[in-house]
C-alpha cells in the first residue's frame, strides 16, 4: 500500500503550479486573491506548504507577496489590493497594477470591459474601453516611469 502523501505527490507533482493556478482561479472567479489557507483547503495540503510555494513563486518573480502577512499582493496582471486602475467586465471587477496590467486583465478575461483611471500628471479622469477587441477612450499615452530593466528593483512602485 502506498502512503497517502505519495498518492498526493503523484496526483499533483507540481504544487507550485497548482498554487499559482489557484491564485488565478480566485481572481477570475471571485475577483480577489485567495488566502494561503483557502488555497491549502482547495488543494488538500497544509498552509505551510502553500506558504513555501508562495515564497518560491515570489522569488521567481511570478508574484509579489505582502511584506507583513505573506499573502499575495500582486499576481500580474491582478492586484490583491485596490489601486487607481479598477477594471470591470460582465458585472465583475478587479484591480490592475498599472495600465498595461489593467488592459491585460481584459485580454485575459476575453470580454468587453472598462478601465477607469486618471492621468498621473494632471489628474484628469481617463476611461478606456474594450469592445469587440478594439480599444477606445480617446488619445492617451502610457508612460512607464521606470526603465524595464529596473522594474523588479521595486515592482510595487513600478
Amino acid at each position: 500500500m502506498t502512503p497517502l502523501s505519495d498518492d498526493i505527490a503523484t496526483a499533483r507533482p507540481d504544487l507550485g503550479l497548482a498554487v499559482r493556478q489557484s491564485i488565478y482561479d480566485g481572481f477570475l472567479a471571485e475577483g480577489r486573491s485567495l488566502s494561503a489557507a483557502e488555497i491549502a483547503g482547495r488543494l488538500g495540503t497544509g498552509v505551510g506548504e502553500v506558504r513555501q510555494e508562495l515564497k518560491k513563486l515570489a522569488q521567481a518573480h511570478a508574484l509579489v507577496l505582502q511584506a507583513e502577512s505573506g499573502e499575495v499582493l500582486m499576481a500580474n496582471p491582478f492586484s490583491a489590493v485596490p489601486t487607481a486602475l479598477p477594471v470591470t467586465s460582465q458585472g465583475r471587477s478587479w484591480w490592475g497594477n498599472c495600465i498595461w496590467d489593467a488592459l491585460g486583465i481584459l485580454a485575459m478575461v476575453g470580454a468587453d470591459g472598462d478601465v477607469a483611471t486618471a492621468c498621473p500628471d494632471c489628474g484628469e479622469a481617463l476611461s478606456l474601453s474594450i469592445r469587440a477587441g478594439t480599444l477606445s477612450g480617446g488619445p492617451a499615452i502610457a508612460h512607464f516611469f521606470v526603465p524595464v530593466r529596473s522594474w523588479w528593483e521595486d515592482i510595487v512602485f513600478t
